[in-house]
Parts: C-alpha cells; sequence; structure tokens
C-alpha cells in the first residue's frame, strides 16, 4: 500500500487555481521530487498536504487514513516530518537544546517538565545529531553555526518523531552547490536506512536528476509528467512549459 495518496487535490485562490485536479502516490522508501517554475503550485500542493492549508477538493490519505482536517501537529504526530525553505532554529538554544525540544514535544511531556529540560533525551538527541553529522557541535549555540548546518539540525529536528514520510520544501535552498549534493546524499542514505518515504520540492535540477528515484511535475496548478529522469527529461511539455526552449533543460538535466 502507498505511503500517501493523494487524490483530486485542488485549491483556488480567488480566480486563480492553484491546484487543479491533482493526483498522485508516494511509495514507502521512495525518494520523489515535485517539480515545477514559479507559481506552479508546488507549494500550495505541500501546505495542504501538511494541514496548513485546506483543500477545497480532493483527499489526502497517509498509511490509508485521510489526512484532511488535521491539524500540522496532529499530522506531525502521525509520523509526517516537514522541513522548510527557509531553516530556522532557535538561536538562543545549543544545538543539542534544538534537538531536544523536538523530542520533549513528540514524547508529550511540553507541560510536564518538573525539572531541567537539558538532561532529557539527551542521548536520543546525541544520536539523531550523529546521523547529520553534528555531533561534534552538539553544545554550540545554534546562533554560531553556518545556514548548511542549521539544514543538518533541520533534519535531527524533523527525524525526532521518527517519520515514516519526510516532507521536504527546497531542501538546498541558500546552500552552494558542494553542500546541496552533500545535503541530499545524507537524506538519501537515511531514506535508505530508515525506509522513510520522501516528497521533496527543488529548484536545483542537479539535485533533482542525480538523486530521485522519480519526478513529476506541476504547471500551472496541473500534474503534466511523472516518470524517472530520462522521461522527465525528454517529455516535450516539460521542455515547453517548464525550460521554454529546453536547451537549459538538457544541459541541466543530463545524468549524472
Amino acid at each position: 500500500m502507498s505511503e500517501l495518496a493523494i487524490r483530486n487535490l485542488s485549491k483556488s485562490f480567488g480566480g486563480v487555481r492553484a491546484v487543479d485536479d491533482v493526483s498522485f502516490k508516494v511509495g514507502q522508501g521512495e525518494f520523489l521530487a515535485l517539480i515545477g517554475p514559479n507559481g506552479a503550485g508546488k507549494s500550495t500542493c505541500f501546505n495542504m498536504i501538511n494541514g496548513q492549508l485546506a483543500p477545497d477538493r480532493g483527499d489526502i490519505s497517509f498509511a490509508g487514513a485521510t489526512l484532511v482536517g488535521l491539524k500540522p501537529r496532529e499530522i506531525w504526530r502521525r509520523g509526517v516530518g516537514r522541513t522548510f525553505q527557509v531553516a530556522a532554529t532557535f538561536g538562543s538554544m545549543s544545538v543539542i537544546e534544538n534537538v531536544q525540544m523536538a523530542l520533549i514535544s513528540h514524547a508529550r511531556e511540553t507541560y510536564k517538565l518538573f525539572g531541567p529540560a537539558a538532561a532529557r533525551h539527551r542521548e536520543r538527541a546525541l544520536a539523531l545529531l550523529e546521523q547529520v553529522g553534528m555531533i561534534a557541535a552538539a553544545d554550540r549555540p545554534s546562533r554560531e553555526l553556518s545556514y548548511g548546518d542549521v539544514k543538518r539540525v533541520e533534519l535531527a529536528i524533523a527525524l525526532a518523531n521518527d517519520p515514516r514520510l519526510l516532507l521536504m520544501d527546497e531542501p538546498t535552498a541558500g546552500l552552494a552547490p558542494r553542500e546541496r549534493n552533500d545535503l541530499i546524499a545524507l537524506v538519501k542514505r537515511l531514506v535508505i536506512e530508515r525506509g522513510i518515504s520522501v516528497l521533496f520540492t527543488e529548484h536545483s535540477m542537479d539535485v533533482v536528476f542525480a538523486f530521485a528515484d522519480r519526478i513529476i511535475v506541476l504547471a500551472r496548478g496541473k500534474l503534466i509528467a511523472d516518470g524517472d529522469a530520462r522521461t522527465i527529461r525528454d517529455d516535450p511539455r516539460v521542455r515547453e512549459v517548464y525550460f521554454g526552449t529546453g536547451k537549459t533543460f538538457a544541459s541541466q538535466a543530463a545524468t549524472p
């Protein structure tokens, strides 16, 4: 059974149909990229899956149960993690404290803190930081981190609820080319090790075509293509709608 199933999803804002009758599935352990030009409906689709927006029509089911009508926190508790295009941590806290707070929330201990929080879930937090390559910075203030390292800490926070599905909105935004590839390679490794499903949006075509198992393309709210890297690269609708002439497409989408 598919981990995530999107059926006939639609959302309009005034007279603009941001997402128009979109359907797709994300299988267990699949690394699926959602791409498209600006204004294609990617963020709107993401925000409906995450519960930040209510769809006008359609259904979103995860592990056989609908997510429509649930709040983001309820969806998170059902095993859906999320990272954002602009990563942020609590700068006044240390790196490990940021991860500990996510673990405390997942354990429903937020309102049960009768003593210092620093000792709670520390070993688990250290294990998560080790997985994302940030254990050496565990006790550093988060405000001292580079943006690439903040992205890694955000990933550790997203893994704190042991997600079965991870939603990643432009995970490499703001990163240099080497940092982009290192971060996505890390995510892909964790996906394989944990059997997590990932749905991610991304503007960097080198990342998409190097790492995605499958790619779906939105344009003007509609799903126009679905397939592997070669299928998407050769699709004339993608060339026309996403890249205009297709010349840029051919150079960016070359098989690594």
